[in-house]
Formats: structure tokens, sequence, C-alpha cells
């Protein structure tokens, strides 16, 4: 497998389009995701409708190459949706919270890889890093928040209920106690 370029590298042909062409390679790209056509009948077209524009034809070879960059990326994007799905599909509704702190404990990770292997080297690059850091440390802190605040709520009802219980009941505050902790699991 060839290793990874470093850096952007040159523009494409296709990224040198002018932006009154984007709605015809995002056209183009969309028709290859379909898969419904030959790729070089979408490439003859993409070059007609540039032609309209009076934009110069762009070659096979560059329209294939930026054709499996995007399905490679759409292919790892479609990969991590499909993981995410699935551990959602898992999880209970409470559980959520769980895959958010995961996430952002992953992100979190990354960056110190890429911090310490020098790829944070720019003063730009060091403070995308950190908005990174701090959007999933947000995100664990709401997750966490909103743990915390159901668990507030959960009491209160217990305790609402429980309440309830003693008076019609006759239920004594031993009895009480020992369902708020023992059963429930709330402590007292």
């Amino acid at each position: 497998m060839a290793a990874r370029r470093k850096g952007r590298g040159h523009l494409s042909s296709i990224d040198q389009l002018p932006d009154e062409a984007d709605h015809i390679v995002a056209w183009a790209f969309q028709e290859l995701k379909n898969r419904d056509r030959l790729q070089k009948d979408i490439h003859a077209e993409f070059n007609e409708r540039l032609a309209e524009l009076g934009l110069g034809p762009i070659s096979l070879t560059a329209f294939n190459r930026h054709s499996i960059r995007l399905a490679s990326m759409a292919r790892r994007h479609e990969e991590v949706r499909a993981i995410t799905a699935a551990l959602t599909e898992r999880l209970e509704p409470g559980q959520t919270d769980d895959l958010t702190i995961m996430a952002a404990e992953t992100i979190k990770t990354l960056i110190f890889e890429m911090m310490e292997e020098g790829k944070a080297s720019s003063p730009k690059a060091a403070m995308e890093l950190a908005r990174a850091l701090q959007s999933a440390v947000n995100s664990q802190k709401l997750s966490v928040d909103r743990r915390r605040a159901l668990q507030t709520q959960f009491e209160t009802q217990v305790d609402d209920a429980i309440e309830k219980v003693q008076s019609e009941k006759g239920l004594s505050a031993e009895q009480a106690a020992f369902f708020r902790r023992e059963v429930l699991g709330v402590k007292s």
C-alpha cells in the first residue's frame, strides 16, 4: 500500500474549477454515487456541462482520481455511520451518553497522539486541535450534566412515590428507607 502524502499536494484540475462550476461537480459526483451510469458517460456529460460555461475539459484520469478520492471518503463516512448505528442500537436510551463520552475520549486521544507526532507544528494547527479538544470536553460535560439531571429527576419521582405509599398504605420510615436504598438504588 502506498504511503499517504504529507500535506495537501497540488490542487487537481477539478479543485481549480471556478465556483460557478461547483453545481456541475456536485451533479457529477452525485451521479457517480447513484451508480446508475457508466463513469465514462458521466465524464462526457460533465465536460459538456463545463463547456456550456466556457470551461475547458477535465481529463478522464483527473476525473477518475477525484472520484476515487471522494468514493474513499464516502466509504469511510459510511463505515463510521454504520459502526455508530450498531453501537447506539445496542444501547439503552440512557446509555447514549456513554457513547458521547467514549467518542470524546477517542477524539482527545487522537489529538494528543497528533501533538506527540508533531502534526500540530503550526500555531493554526495547534489552535484547531485545541478547539476540537474543547468541543470534545463540552460534549462530555453535557452528557454528565444530562445524566445528573435525569438522576435528580428519578430521585424526586422515587421520593414522591414512596411518600404517597407511606401515607396511603402506612409504610414505616424504615421500610421507606429500605425501598429507596435497596430496591430502587436511591441514596437517602
